[in-house]
């Protein structure tokens, strides 16, 4: 497939380009190997990724999924009167629980994904403070029944590698947010700690982090890799996709005949163009985020690749007048800044 990535569209180098490529695959790759992948020398890498981050172009952050604790994941949309919307999504983008909080183009509404840990905090979201929210007309709640995994992440950008540097990278780790271990793991004072410090830094070295848990950096290797495997803990990228080409960002609302459902999403989450799919509850069945170069890509796309899948029964575009925070950074005109 081609990938979608216009290389000469963006602020970006080859170099930076196979960094953030495999910072996709795995965000704690150490500098010294992808150097040796990449035929670069370690300190290089090491300045790239440094200028990369200090320009705000990209954030790695390690997530929790609470989907393995039990706990749902939700996208949520929500109206407001227009002339508090822009407040009402910088408000939202102050909660922890909430990721991609975007204002959409009709200017009266606001989506977000919200993670909640426990269902004392999905409660407080959903029946209180949302409910009690003056400039709140209405929520809708979608419940992420199952979210595609695609086979390469975007931004898809394996063809820049030969063969033999692929083989070299680690096998790209699964984000899908799946049944989890029967079994979900406890998570103490010391772990919590961990995945604080992950999030504002995926990449924190693990002496940083026995400095912050009291642990041994062996033990935190160890318990980092362990949370990992049970699905509890993920690396994600953040990026300013303004800088790397891209003009449009949009939400899809698809209403799918149940019986296509799978086969619908199991096609578009490999598009180039899609970030994410996941089939939900509500109204509609399926929500996807997809990032395009300008509105005539848009069009192209919706009326090409998704014409041509059977099933479809009805289509809402919403694209994104301003994104205010992704999934563990805040944006400031075209840069990421980590959430404190």
């Amino acid at each position: 497939m081609q990938p979608d990535v216009t290389l000469e569209s963006s602020v970006l180098d080859v170099l930076d380009w196979q960094i953030l490529h495999a910072l996709v695959h795995d965000a704690r790759i150490p500098f010294a190997k992808l150097g040796g992948i990449l035929d670069v020398s370690e300190q290089t890498v090491a300045r790239r990724y440094r200028a990369l981050r200090e320009r705000g172009i990209m954030h790695v952050s390690g997530q929790v999924n609470a989907v393995p604790l039990g706990h749902a994941r939700w996208v949520l949309r929500i109206k407001s009167t227009p002339d508090k919307a822009l407040r009402l999504a910088e408000s939202l983008a102050r909660f922890p629980d909430l990721s991609w909080v975007t204002l959409l183009s009709t200017g009266s509404e606001v989506t977000c994904v919200s993670r909640p840990r426990s269902l004392e905090r999905r409660d407080a979201l959903l029946l209180h403070t949302l409910p009690r929210a003056s400039q709140v007309r209405e929520v809708t709640a979608h419940e992420v029944m199952h979210r595609f995994e695609a086979d390469e992440e975007w931004p898809r950008l394996s063809h820049l590698f030969t063969d033999e540097q692929l083989r070299e990278l680690a096998p790209q780790r699964s984000r899908a947010a799946g049944p989890g271990p029967d079994t979900p793991p406890d998570l103490t004072p010391e772990d919590e700690a961990m995945l604080a410090l992950l999030g504002r830094d995926g990449r924190a070295p693990y002496a940083q982090i026995a400095a912050e848990t009291g642990w041994t950096a062996p033990r935190v290797a160890r318990r980092m890799t362990e949370l990992a495997q049970s699905g509890v803990l993920y690396f994600d990228l953040d990026f300013a996709i303004d800088g790397m080409g891209y003009t449009v960002r949009a939400a899809l609302w698809l209403r799918v005949r149940p019986a296509d459902l799978d086969a619908v999403g199991r096609a578009m989450v490999n598009h180039p163009e899609i970030v994410f799919v996941a089939a939900t509850t509500g109204p509609t069945n399926m929500m996807a985020s997809i990032l395009c170069r300008d509105t005539p890509h848009l069009y192209r796309y919706i009326t090409e690749r998704l014409g041509a899948l059977n099933g479809i029964t009805d289509l809402e575009v919403t694209p994104a007048l301003r994104v205010l925070k992704q999934a563990q950074t805040l944006l400031d005109s075209d840069r990421v800044s980590p959430v404190h």
